[in-house]
């Protein structure tokens, strides 16, 4: 059972609605330790003066933000404090948004709202108000000393409103910096290459499941670990890697959308770019259940 991290309020005009913050995410990371490989003991990890080698004790330690080679600015707790925001139990919403207006890089960690005690009904009514107008709320919070930007929205298929912190602005790469990028006019496609990519892309599109996807590597690092605990011995191949040769872009988009196709049982990809487009994997053109929500975009 799931427990609340933060109780407070989401303050909606002059309307407050009371709310409990669960984390909407389990993370599955396989997580290692390090050992002596002589010995099969834990590494211990000590904080060590890097100008003596010797270690200094917990109670000695002092923050130090560097502002050149080897020179920092010490900066006290109660200094650190006199700058920190607010402590406040509010849910602070400035703006109401579309959902196709927010870039999903912008999106950081979820977490789930549950209505707090007495909270019910103004919950309700904000979530569909926000379902009803496809919007998503653009909010400030303070957790754990720390002031965050957060979006907040109503899931399409629960009942239920979904909030994620945010990046600033700021800590978005802006993609113009790369210089790995070619201009628009450096690339020419043409029209016969174009249609058969997009070709390509309708035969791999089809509704978003989620459950569909699983983390491979995951399974077998811990189907590996398994084996080992049991005592198999793990017989590791090697692996030629050989250069690939680089086909022909229209070759290889062809010989894609014939393997799509021989998959999905649509037939032949040859021809012209005016074959007709697959059906087989556009679901999404299927008549929705009687009942059914529309949805929503979610973020990446």
């Amino acid at each position: 059972m799931p427990r609340s991290i933060w109780t407070g309020a989401i303050s909606f005009g002059l309307v407050t609605v009371p709310v409990k913050l669960y984390s909407a995410v389990n993370r599955k990371t396989v997580r290692f330790n390090q050992l002596n490989g002589k010995t099969g003991s834990r590494i211990a990890q000590k904080r060590v003066d890097a100008s003596t080698g010797e270690e200094v004790a917990y109670e000695d330690l002092v923050k130090g933000y560097e502002i050149a080679g080897d020179r920092y600015v010490v900066i006290e707790p109660s200094e650190l404090e006199s700058v920190q925001p607010e402590k406040t139990k509010t849910i602070d919403i400035e703006d109401f948004v579309d959902l196709s207006d927010i870039d999903p890089i912008f999106y950081d960690h979820p977490y789930y709202l549950a209505p707090g005690t007495g909270g019910a009904k103004p919950y309700r009514l904000l979530l569909e108000a926000m379902r009803e107008t496809n919007k998503v709320a653009i909010a400030k919070v303070v957790i754990r000393q720390k002031e965050s930007l957060v979006a907040i929205r109503a899931l399409p298929d629960h009942d239920v409103l979904e909030m994620a912190t945010m990046l600033f602005a700021d800590e978005v790469v802006d993609p113009e910096r790369l210089d790995d990028i070619p201009e628009a006019d450096d690339v020419k496609t043409n029209a016969r290459e174009l249609d058969i990519a997009k070709q390509l892309v309708e035969s791999l599109s089809g509704e978003f499941e989620p459950g569909k996807y699983r983390d491979t590597y995951r399974e077998a690092v811990l189907a590996m670990i398994e084996k080992k605990a049991a005592g198999e011995e793990i017989v590791v191949q090697e692996v030629e890697e050989e250069a690939a040769p680089v086909p022909d872009l229209m070759s290889a988009l062809k010989a894609s959308l014939d393997a799509v196709r021989k998959t999905s049982g649509d037939g032949d990809a040859g021809g012209d770019g005016a074959a007709e487009k697959p059906a087989a994997r556009k679901r999404a053109a299927a008549k929705p259940k009687a009942g059914a929500k529309p949805a929503a975009s979610k973020k990446g």
